[in-house]
């Protein structure tokens, strides 16, 4: 049997160097046939020998030429740029899956044609879903390609699924770690720093994934990703603060019994569940440890200390283009709160400003959806001078 050939976008990521440990263990099952990144190539450089990659796209024009211009990358070697390229990666014909870990609304154009071209897609990108679920989904159901989420907790409620009709199911349960603030008291919240902010205790990610679980705006995100996924109604999909993010999600049957799915805090688990699905075999990741002592442990999000989550609950009880305003407004409180212009608990102010000054409407085309996301950026960065720290 052929190995599945995946195109990587975000490759440069902690997704998409995880995945490639995962090809790595699978050498007979998985081969690499395209990689794209935002802008660092020094990065594929390595990747694109190792995996013998023939097409690469950068999201950077820049990048991009100097990428061509450097003579690091091998004869022969296709170098394409813009949404454009990594849209040609992900369509590419010896792909059967793709792996979207593009951060932020980039990879929205990608996953679609990849979907279009009827490529399964390992979705790891959640904004896609806030911002576009209802055209996501849509073209999966229509054209018959896989969506398999990468975030662990979706991917265990995907895994606790498979064998239950939905009659089954009452509630589905979403764990979160707390982020690096879960133990500060809420009213020191406001003089935290931004280097304080990327320590998570439990997970290596990128600022922006890093940031948001500060704020748990990321699990606000997941709800909105989880009705979509699994459709079920908001009010249907629970929260809980699980410290040590051994169990990964939580599914509560009609019965009133629980279940769970359990591992070691390592995206390879989710992303090779992704890329062998159905198929399970051992994982490049440390397993849980039985014979020492293991704490498990829950509780409710505070609302005062994770006012993110709220605001997007009620974003997504709003519906329409509300969780696209949540999303981009939440993206640009990251970036002035990254830009040391917005104290942290300004994030949320930033977002919750957003939301009241732009009406939600059910959108009809991608177009509009984008329009609202721009519209929301625009409103956001407008709004930010006066929250400035």
């Amino acid at each position: 049997m052929e190995p599945r050939a995946i195109a990587i976008l975000g490759a440069t990521g902690s997704i998409g160097t995880t995945t490639l440990q995962v090809v790595r263990a699978h050498p007979t099952l998985l081969r690499v046939a395209g990689l794209a990144a935002h802008k660092r190539w020094r990065d594929l450089v390595g990747p694109v020998r190792e995996f013998k990659v023939g097409t690469i796209a950068l999201a950077d024009p820049a990048a991009a030429a100097a990428a061509r211009a450097s003579g690091e990358f091998p004869a022969g070697t296709r170098i394409l740029e813009g949404e454009a390229g990594l849209s040609e990666v992900a369509c590419l014909p010896e792909v059967t899956m793709v792996v979207s870990a593009v951060v932020g609304t980039a990879g929205l154009a990608p996953t679609l044609a990849a979907l279009e071209a009827r490529k399964d897609v390992a979705l790891a990108s959640k904004e896609l879903l806030v911002l576009a679920g209802k055209f996501v989904t849509a073209t999966a159901r229509r054209t018959g390609a896989q969506l398999l989420p990468v975030d662990s907790e979706h991917n265990a409620i995907f895994q606790l699924l498979r064998d239950k009709p939905a009659a089954d199911i009452d509630r589905l349960v979403l764990t979160a770690s707390g982020g690096a603030f879960r133990d500060t008291p809420p009213d020191r919240l406001g003089a935290v720093t931004l280097a304080q902010a990327l320590k998570h205790p439990n997970w290596d990610m990128g600022p922006k994934v890093t940031i948001d679980s500060a704020t748990m705006a990321n699990k606000g995100l997941e709800l909105i990703e989880a009705r979509w996924l699994f459709d079920l109604p908001i009010d249907r999909i629970d929260v809980v603060v699980h410290p040590q993010s051994i169990i990964h999600s939580m599914v509560t049957l009609t019965d009133g019994s629980l279940q769970a799915l359990l591992s070691p805090p390592s995206m390879a688990y989710p992303i090779q569940d992704c890329l062998l699905y159905p198929r399970r075999l051992p994982c490049p990741a440390p397993r849980l440890d039985l014979s020492v002592a293991l704490t498990l442990s829950m509780s409710p999000p505070d609302p005062a200390r994770y006012p993110c989550l709220g605001l997007a609950r009620a974003a997504a009880r709003t519906g329409g283009t509300a969780p696209a305003i949540f999303n981009a407004a939440n993206e640009v409180a990251v970036a002035t709160f990254v830009e040391g212009r917005l104290g942290f608990t300004g994030i949320a102010e930033l977002v919750a400003a957003t939301l009241a000054a732009c009406p939600s409407a059910e959108p009809t085309s991608l177009a509009e959806v984008l329009a609202a996301d721009a519209a929301a950026r625009q409103a956001a960065s407008r709004l930010a001078p006066g929250l400035a720290r």
